[in-house]
């Protein structure tokens, strides 16, 4: 189980962090949906922040575990309130985004919970 935590964990990590980073950097794919959303502009950064600081939270989950549930139970909350935020958009067809980061931050909580 250690060694499922462990890969499923660093995965997880890499995408969200990835996500964080594709918010800082402005990508296309990121910021397009934000705007139809209407998201302000001035949060982009602290969102890019909460979801970067949560996948380095996943990976302190190794050393320190509750910062990794504490991580994991943030990226949870944070990623409920993006699909939240498309549905009241009426954004269905980019609602399943945020849910396809929920599953795996799920795996990796469980996993830690079941270590």
């Amino acid at each position: 189980m250690n060694i499922a935590y462990y890969i499923v964990a660093v995965l997880t990590a890499l995408w969200v962090g990835f996500s964080g980073y594709s918010l800082f950097s402005k990508q296309q794919f990121v910021v397009e949906p934000l705007e139809q959303y209407g998201v302000p502009r001035s949060w982009w950064n602290w969102l890019a922040l909460a979801k970067t600081a949560g996948a380095l939270g996943l990976i302190a989950g190794f050393v320190l575990p509750a910062l990794g549930v504490a991580a994991a139970v943030g990226l949870i909350l944070y990623f409920l309130g993006a699909t939240a935020t498309a549905l009241r958009a009426r954004s269905y067809k980019t609602a399943v985004f945020p849910l396809l980061y929920l599953a795996p931050i799920v795996a990796t909580l469980v996993l830690q919970l079941a270590r």
